[in-house]
């Protein structure tokens, strides 16, 4: 019996695709590890795995690990990595699923405003000092999905078509204008400015292992039901019309990924604050390595989206060290030429 020439090229494809898999998987983990062990403070990997194993068993510290190694490490450097590296997989995985319902590869959180509107939505908690518990994140997500609301409600008074290029235009004029009411409130509260001017741009200063609980269960769980949805979004990337032939029911399922999106980007301002173009690049990028089939574009963004975010906060307490740049402008000046690359790239291909 012949072999099939075929099916050759397609197992190794696919066994091309699981290696890169692989090797991503462990390129993101040992990113995550550098950014754990970089900073003033030199940690080796063997006191790293000791630190690790003894708050893991209750267990004691052995006698050559300092218990200020251990502090440095375990209270500061580990959880803001961690809370830097969730936050990443979140807004990437938000972009992945914005990119797939609008069939636009410039399609992000970012650009269609949520992003800005769950950070205004925090920025209200701020200077109203409200402290109920979880406040800030369910704030942040609900003001995050009310700006998709008015976003689509406004693309379709201006376009009865409601073109993706207009829906995204419209998210970036937005965008801009709620950027206007962040300025005017960090005005008007000056005694918050410092705070509200962190937001804006983007902060894991004094992340705790408390920021890393709230993040870790809503990534795991959205991130999850996306997966669940892969195959609903492979369809809903050639349009409505056509996926709505093949069965799917777009409305409901648009509606829900929406939410969902809303979900990881709110919950992520709540965390950071607003950072801008990892939820971009990073899809973008697993795209041009791994195909757009969205079982494994969306895992992979969230490596992808986790340790660029990881490496971004890396270097902004790093580079100028003891002052901290905003995580937001370190993001901005990778993600912008970026940004203009893809927009370019694009209307060439047009």
């Amino acid at each position: 019996m012949e072999n099939n020439p075929g099916t050759k090229t397609i197992n190794k494809t696919e066994a091309g695709r699981r290696a890169g898999v692989i090797l991503s998987v462990i390129a993101c983990f040992v990113i995550l590890v550098i950014c754990i062990r970089a900073g003033s403070v030199y940690i080796s990997l063997r006191d790293l795995a000791s630190i690790v194993m003894s708050h893991i068993t209750g267990g004691p510290l052995p006698a050559e690990v300092a218990p200020m190694m251990d502090s440095i490490f375990w209270t500061i450097r580990m959880p803001r990595a961690l809370a830097a590296f969730l936050v990443g997989g979140c807004l990437a995985v938000s972009g992945a699923v914005m990119q797939a319902l609008l069939q636009n590869p410039l399609a992000s959180s970012y650009t269609m405003g949520v992003s800005s509107g769950a950070c205004l939505g925090a920025a209200f908690v701020l200077v109203s000092g409200i402290s109920l518990p979880f406040i800030l994140p369910v704030t942040s997500f609900a003001a995050g999905l009310l700006t998709v609301v008015i976003v689509l409600a406004f693309t379709a008074v201006i376009d009865r078509m409601s073109s993706n290029t207009t829906v995204i235009l419209i998210g970036m004029v937005f965008s801009l204008f709620v950027t206007g009411i962040m300025n005017f409130l960090a005005t008007l509260y000056s005694d918050h400015y410092k705070r509200l001017w962190l937001w804006m741009m983007g902060s894991f200063s004094a992340r705790n292992w408390t920021h890393v609980a709230i993040v870790l269960p809503v990534a795991v769980i959205c991130t999850l039901v996306v997966v669940f949805f892969s195959r609903e979004l492979d369809i809903m990337t050639f349009g409505e019309e056509q996926s709505k032939a093949m069965g799917v029911e777009t409305k409901k399922v648009k509606i829900l990924l929406i939410i969902l999106s809303s979900v990881l980007t709110g919950v992520s301002v709540s965390i950071a604050g607003v950072i801008g173009f990892v939820d971009l690049v990073a899809p973008h990028v697993v795209r041009k390595l791994f195909g757009p089939e969205h079982r494994t574009l969306i895992p992979m963004s969230f490596l992808y989206g986790g340790a660029f975010m990881a490496l971004s906060d890396l270097i902004a307490r790093t580079v100028l060290s003891p002052q901290e740049i905003p995580i937001g402008a370190v993001t901005a000046l990778i993600g912008a030429p970026f940004f203009a690359y893809v927009f370019f790239a694009g209307r060439k291909k047009g």
